[in-house]
């Protein structure tokens, strides 16, 4: 029996990995490890032990890698410490493969920790382009993984011209969708996610949710550091002027996250505004039940994107972050300033509900992916194919 070993490291990581560690965990040739870190343990992102195993999951070890700052110079004595700390969690646990999704800085950690250790490593998401450090991030963990599992046609071209054997390029669709394909045949109704809401706690959120409203997720870019705080307050000006029901998330915990949050916090303080709730994390389950009713999701944030896509949400995707990522026709995409903004916003809103597109997947990816991985098993000693 293979041990497969999943790296958990913030709330999207967990969604996005939700779907294969449940296949995991029904695979009679498998068995399933989970590996928590980063932002996933700090209770300042949305601590997320309580949700693995409210969903049925054992944590197998735990580690505390982040550096506190929230700058570049954290962000790179983060990635060190992951790579001490989680290599320490290998060797106990001793896994066949480590399974890691997509891009973000600390999954770095966790990848290089298992190649020194002679560990296979499973990349989901591979293969795709976009902006910040997340491009060189997600390009070198292609080159020590041993399983390519990307989310289309597109990526996987990607993956197999950047020299990684066709075998074992394995076009899958993104696992995020396989939650959301189960999520979507609920039909909650606003009233029940107005109280789910409720529960959470958010601040400013005085416990209805009208039949508009905007949901927003806007993270820091990397590599635009010092100019984050600048992009935030361009997008609650606007927010401001149409003064619709809001509904936003705290930035995770990328350099610039600061940035944003101090920008929260002043507009909070100068404006007093009744028509914004902010919430530090919310369940997948409900997040994609909101995406399925509100009238726009604005920010940059991948999930306009990858499950947008899927369940028709309009979405204004603003700025670099997500630059070369491809895209279904419910995304518009702007610039980082107020006019902009605002028209996109209006445009989208005025446009609607967008059909179902597929280009991230039919939903179900965490099947196949166990079941390749209890299949097949590339040789340790990575070659590059001409």
């Amino acid at each position: 029996m293979k041990k497969v070993c999943v790296y958990v490291g913030s709330r999207a990581n967990y969604s996005s990995c939700l779907s294969i560690m449940r296949s995991i965990q029904n695979n009679k040739n498998l068995k399933l490890q989970v590996l928590i870190g980063s932002a996933g343990v700090l209770d300042r992102f949305g601590n997320l032990e309580k949700q693995i195993i409210a969903d049925g999951f054992s944590i197998d070890y735990k580690v505390y890698t982040i550096v506190e700052g929230e700058n570049p110079l954290t962000m790179a004595k983060s990635a060190g410490l992951g790579i001490v700390e989680i290599s320490s969690g290998l060797d106990l646990l001793k896994p066949d493969i480590l399974l890691v999704v997509g891009d973000r800085f600390d999954v770095m950690s966790p990848v290089i920790a298992a190649t020194y250790m002679n560990i296979r490593v499973a990349h989901t998401m591979g293969g795709e382009v976009t902006g910040t450090i997340d491009e060189s991030i997600r390009h070198a963990i292609t080159k020590f993984a041993h399983y390519h599992f990307p989310a289309n046609s597109e990526a996987a071209q990607r993956i197999k011209r950047m020299g990684e054997n066709p075998l074992y390029v394995y076009t899958v669709g993104c696992p995020r969708i396989d939650t959301v394909k189960d999520i979507l045949n609920c039909n909650t109704k606003l009233d029940v996610l107005a109280n789910e809401l409720k529960k959470l706690k958010g601040v400013g959120y005085n416990g209805t949710l009208s039949e508009k409203f905007l949901l927003v997720s806007m993270h820091p870019v990397t590599t635009e550091f010092g100019a984050n705080r600048k992009y935030a307050e361009s997008l609650l000006s606007v927010l401001q002027d149409l003064h619709i029901q809001t509904i936003m998330l705290w930035p995770n915990a990328d350099a610039g996250s600061d940035e944003i949050s101090k920008a929260i916090r002043t507009f909070r303080e100068t404006y007093k505004p009744e028509w914004l709730s902010l919430f530090i994390n919310l369940p997948f389950q409900l997040y994609t039940q909101l995406m399925e009713k509100t009238n726009c999701l604005i920010g940059n944030s991948s999930s306009g994107i990858r499950e947008g896509a899927y369940i028709g949400t309009p979405c204004v995707n603003i700025g670099s972050r997500q630059n070369g990522r491809q895209k279904g026709k419910n995304v518009l995409d702007v610039a980082n300033d107020i006019a902009s903004i605002k028209a996109g916003i209006l445009s989208q809103i005025k446009n609607g509900r967008y059909s179902q597109d597929q280009v991230y997947g039919n939903g179900c990816a965490g099947d196949k992916i166990a079941e390749i991985l209890s299949r097949d098993e590339p040789t340790l000693q990575k070659i590059f194919v001409d």
